[in-house]
């Protein structure tokens, strides 16, 4: 058995046919020279690239570089590449390929480049033969007319891995080793930008030309951060989406520098912006919809590469996608960004060229449909951003701009009913933003004096007394009578726990608080049993998510437990009671809420929508001002209940005129909920606003007997059935 064993071993070792042993280096040598030669011997310069051997031996020089860094050690440099960097190959065929000889060259160029970067282990961009040639091809990329964009964007994409891989190589590709650090071009046409917003007094035309001409100062720079730019408008979603990658590589690098160096050194925060604004100076606002704007959804960066070619769709709203999906990249980029430098960079970018210098003036500008169309794409921007340190530059354009919102808070209550609508809009998707600083400027700084009790208010025992006289009064009127929701308690979530800790003699008994909402709207005009479909329960539903979204938001701001002291008891023994200012946003909300007899039926759902918005967050103060219909106001105060007693004086007077208002209701009610399609229905305007407010007391008991804690010691009363079935479709949303 030993004998045919190696007998077997002797035939396989003399049939085995071994290949003669060739050095790397002279084949190596041989396919360069066979290129050289081709220049030297060949005189057809039209002759294509691709019908030469040309491409053939590249591709074997590129397989003897891989192959011998594989026989390598790690430390080892091998003789092939030394003689590539020595003898300076890819300058030289970065050359040809800029000469295009013969045709097509650049492309077999970028091809061997590319896969030279990316199949190579050892680190080669910080090598001096390496990158210079690499930065000379970077500049070939791009040009006008180009036909090797697939070439190109794979090229780039290889480089920005392989700077992915050895992040301080960054510099090296960027061209920007001999700059100081200290103070750049792109820091003094950031300031020069930001003094000429500053001194802007004439509001330029929403056009195009606008917006060319404030980007135009960010195009200027050449090189990879231009050139990636400039391919993601390419045509060919593929090149599109390697040039979205390969930015999105370079904004995480996770070297500490590497931040500061795409800020300080390189115009890449300004390039983003301006894109954002060359697609936003795209759309045609003069023929957009406001509200398709407004409720425009959730375009992800990464979904327009999967679009079919064959879909149709208008140009304005190619524009439309473009810009958001734009905008949601920008939103990406800033969230996942590692460094934090670049993401607060680029959106002190975006606001300083897109919302200073474009949107503010359209804001500030006499045609209406502009108005309409911009604060439609502020609406629809705030509702879908994610990123932190944009959200954070949008609040403070919105809230921190004096004048700026002044006039858009001044727009809640405009003339025209689509600009108060959209602009009720803005504000209500600012209050579901988890900021801050929105409630804080908007309603809470007014507050916090508490300037709006009168100083009798000041005695907790004389304010109780008073309470429950004021409880009295209401269960006397005739135009009242308790429709209690708390009695139901098995159809009922539990209230949340957090406020426990306030006295009771402050906010009053929990059950005296929803019934003083529920018995706001007289008995002869409420309509609510009127349709036997659904009921009450279903506010209350909506009124813990509600509470429980708002709380959500809130959890990291450090709201007090409990009431400042009110300014008014120490005003009172000096200089006399403080005048209360109710801020700009509480103005208009309650001057239109006085308002909702007369108001279109959408305006009074939006209106409705941010004042339950407003009254569901977990705020001392605005559990006072806006929940507590026991609280004594000043003589110059006015609260959301005391808006709503004046509101029911009002309608018990008009109503006087409305004949067979049982019928009627019931129709509008009937109308509302797509029952009834008739037209032309009397009173129509004055009977829907009858409707929202109905619904929109239901709607505040619901939250006050969520967010308030209920007093073991006031037992429920019984409901009133046929007064507490309604269907929520026609209240507030």
């Amino acid at each position: 058995m030993e004998a045919f064993s190696k007998l077997t071993n002797m035939l396989l070792h003399a049939l085995e046919t071994r290949e003669p042993t060739v050095d790397l280096l002279d084949s190596f040598v041989d396919h360069w020279k066979s290129i050289t030669n081709y220049y030297i011997e060949t005189t057809d310069d039209s002759r294509p690239v691709r019908q030469t051997d040309i491409p053939w031996r590249l591709r074997q020089m590129l397989d003897i570089l891989v192959y011998e860094e594989k026989q390598q050690g790690v430390e080892e440099t091998g003789s092939c590449i030394e003689y590539l960097l020595q003898h300076k190959l890819l300058e030289t065929l970065c050359t040809l390929g800029k000469a295009q000889y013969p045709p097509g060259m650049v492309q077999q160029v970028l091809l061997f480049f590319s896969r030279l970067l990316s199949q190579m282990q050892k680190p080669l961009l910080q090598l001096v033969n390496v990158y210079r040639p690499v930065q000379k091809l970077i500049r070939l990329c791009a040009l006008p007319g180009s036909n090797t964009e697939k070439e190109e964007a794979q090229f780039l994409l290889a480089v920005c891995s392989r700077v992915k891989q050895d992040p301080h190589t960054l510099r090296y590709v960027l061209e920007i080793l001999d700059q100081p650090a200290a103070r750049t071009p792109t820091s003094d046409q950031s300031q020069l930008c930001t003094q000429a917003s500053n001194h802007r007094t004439e509001p330029p035309l929403p056009s195009s030309q606008s917006g060319s001409s404030v980007c135009s100062h960010v195009q200027s720079e050449s090189g990879l951060l231009s050139v990636l730019l400039q391919l993601t408008k390419s045509q060919r979603g593929s090149v599109c989406l390697k040039a979205y990658e390969c930015l999105l590589l370079l904004s995480s690098l996770q070297s500490g520098s590497s931040g500061e160096i795409l800020c300080d050194h390189t115009q890449l925060a300004e390039l983003l912006a301006g894109r954002l604004l060359e697609l936003y100076s795209l759309l045609p606002l003069e023929n957009l919809d406001p509200g398709e704007v407004q409720n425009w959804p959730h375009t992800p960066w990464s979904s327009q590469f999967s679009r079919c070619s064959s879909e149709l769709s208008s140009e304005s709203a190619d524009h439309m996608t473009n810009f958001f999906s734009w905008f949601d990249f920008l939103d990406h980029l800033t969230r996942e960004a590692p460094e934090q430098v670049l993401a607060v960079k680029l959106a002190q970018c975006v606001h300083q060229l897109w919302l200073l210098d474009v949107v503010q003036p359209q804001l500030q500008h006499t045609c209406e449909q502009v108005v309409l169309v911009c604060t439609s794409v502020l609406c629809a921007v705030v509702r879908l951003v994610q990123s932190w340190t944009l959200l954070d530059q949008l609040v403070h354009f919105l809230l921190r701009t004096h004048s700026l919102t002044h006039l858009l808070l001044q727009r809640c209550d405009h003339i025209s009913d689509q600009i108060s609508m959209v602009s009720l809009s803005l504000v209500d998707e600012l209050l579901q933003k988890p900021h801050r600083d929105i409630l804080d400027v908007l309603v809470l700084s007014f507050l916090q004096s508490r300037s709006y009790l009168s100083p009798p208010a000041a005695g907790q025992d004389d304010r109780h007394t008073e309470t429950n006289e004021d409880s009295d009064d209401l269960e006397e009127d005739p135009f009242f009578f308790s429709d209690s929701l708390v009695s139901d308690s098995e159809l009922l979530p539990p209230p949340l726990p957090q406020f426990s800790a306030l006295p009771q003699s402050v906010l009053g008994s929990a059950a005296d608080v929803v019934n003083s909402f529920l018995c706001l709207v007289p008995v002869q005009v409420r309509s609510a049993q009127l349709l036997q479909e659904g009921g009450y329960e279903s506010y209350v539903h909506d009124a813990h998510t509600l509470v429980t979204q708002c709380q959500s938001l809130s959890l990291t701001w450090d709201w007090p437990l409990s009431l400042p002291p009110s300014s008014s008891s120490s005003s009172s023994s000096s200089s006399g009671e403080l005048e209360f200012l109710e801020g700009p946003l509480l103005k208009v909300l309650f001057d239109r809420l006085g308002r909702v007899l007369e108001q279109p039926y959408e305006l009074n759902l939006q209106l409705t929508s941010v004042l339950s918005r407003l009254t569901a967050f977990r705020h001392p103060l605005l559990n006072e001002y806006l929940l507590n219909p026991y609280i004594h106001l000043s003589h110059c105060a006015r609260s959301l209940f005391s808006v709503l007693i004046r509101l029911m004086g009002e309608l018990m007077q008009r109503i006087q005129s409305v004949s067979n208002l049982t019928d009627r209701l019931l129709n509008t009610r009937r109308h509302l909920l797509g029952l009834d399609h008739s037209t032309g229905l009397e009173h129509q305007t004055l009977l829907r606003g009858l409707i929202v407010l109905e619904e929109f007391c239901k709607e505040l008991a619901a939250i006050a007997f969520v967010k308030l804690p209920l007093d073991p010691s006031d037992p429920p009363e019984p409901p009133e059935t046929s007064e507490t079935s309604e269907t929520s479709e026609t209240g507030t949303q």
